[in-house]
């Protein structure tokens, strides 16, 4: 598509729905890369994933959850023994303030239970739409969209909106999509950025979607150098082989 073209609305959500369908290929197992068994573990590990990696989360929650498996039993923890397990993390105290916070109001007004609606979500502690979403749509099967920094520079790379705050971005591609799509859309576009579309150097040159974005060029187009750019960041055990023969990369229309 041609930078200078105006799009029409019904032509942008084709564009989009057919992007999405060929990342969707290329990340069939897009999924939150959080580890959890249950929705207090979830919400607790992505208000922890704030300003660090999800693998780094991944390392902390095991004792975390070993020594304060419940809403109830880390109200009461020791704060200065929950900075220590979750240090790592970075902004400890400001994170363990969170999670007590949020903790002792899951006790207080649910029961110790995590709510399953985003209105109530929102009312914890340190909880926002994002974070809400990440739980409705991975721990209760509620579809959302969810805005975090890969989604959003995605999304406006591809031309599907120029909003930048978060609310609007959610609201501007929600309309571009089936509701039924909304959380496997999240994953596959953070799958993407974080493995492909980065933000300085995207690898432009084996992008699958590039014949369709009107950013194509931001980052090498050379195949063999966009190859080296590509990044896995996951934990062990959950390597994939990159699904392309580096040989036959596809070509970009135009």
């Amino acid at each position: 598509m041609s930078t200078s073209e105006v799009e029409s609305p019904l032509a942008l959500k084709r564009r989009a729905r057919r992007m999405y369908r060929t990342l969707h290929d290329l990340y069939p197992y897009a999924h939150a890369e959080l580890d959890f068994r249950n929705p207090f573990e979830l919400l607790i590990a992505t208000v922890l994933s704030a300003q660090t990696t999800d693998v780094t989360v991944n390392k902390v929650t095991p004792e975390l959850f070993a020594r304060w498996p419940d809403a109830a039993s880390l109200a009461q923890a020791d704060r200065s023994e929950v900075e220590q397990v979750i240090t790592p993390t970075g902004f400890f105290r400001a994170k363990t303030e969170s999670v007590l916070a949020l903790s002792a109001d899951l006790v207080e007004r649910f029961d110790g239970q995590v709510p399953g609606r985003l209105e109530d979500l929102v009312t914890l502690h340190g909880v926002g739409r994002k974070t809400a979403n990440v739980v409705l749509g991975n721990a209760f099967g509620v579809p959302g969209i969810t805005v975090d920094t890969h989604f959003g520079r995605l999304v406006r790379r591809f031309g599907w909106t120029a909003e930048t705050d978060p609310v609007k971005v959610e609201h501007a591609v929600g309309a571009l999509f089936e509701k039924r799509d909304w959380t496997m859309l999240s994953h596959v576009l953070i799958f993407h950025g974080r493995r492909l579309c980065h933000a300085r150097r995207p690898a432009c040159g084996v992008c699958p979607v590039a014949q369709w974005c009107p950013s194509y060029g931001e980052g090498p187009t050379d195949p063999v150098v966009a190859a080296t750019l590509l990044k896995f960041e996951m934990a062990p055990g959950r390597e994939r082989a990159w699904p392309w023969d580096r040989s036959d990369q596809p070509q970009v229309e135009g």
